[in-house]
């Protein structure tokens, strides 16, 4: 009997729980969709790409003539930095968000699973 007292009560959701479940039922189709994951994950992908992109254009203002030296090399490497600093922001951006979301969902899982044991007892 204590067992299964004990089990009952460790089944059971707190309101926390219940109003997740009911926010993610109503907002976990819109923040699965691809451009919804990019939008969200930008800001925070761009404080990680913005200091790279900043540091170019801050010695490219502040110190021309060490620019002038090697700017033979350094236009075609900048254009590739930039681009390659755009790509992984895009790509982080999208996969920070798909990985909280996937969190999320696992959460909804389990908690969907603790709540039909609820209800079954």
């Amino acid at each position: 009997m204590g067992y299964n007292h004990l089990h009952y009560f460790c089944a059971m959701l707190s309101q926390k729980e219940k109003d997740f479940i009911g926010h993610w039922e109503s907002v976990r189709e819109h923040e699965g969709r691809f451009a919804n994951k990019l939008a969200k994950g930008l800001p925070m992908a761009l404080l990680f790409g913005l200091p790279i992109i900043l540091s170019l254009v801050a010695v490219y203002f502040f110190s021309p003539e060490w620019y002038a030296k090697v700017s033979s090399a350094a236009n075609g490497v900048s254009g590739v930095l930039i681009i390659a600093v755009m790509i992984t922001v895009l790509f982080f951006s999208y996969f920070r968000m798909h990985f909280r979301w996937e969190m999320n969902e696992q959460l909804y899982h389990e908690l969907k699973g603790k709540e039909k044991t609820e209800v079954q007892q």
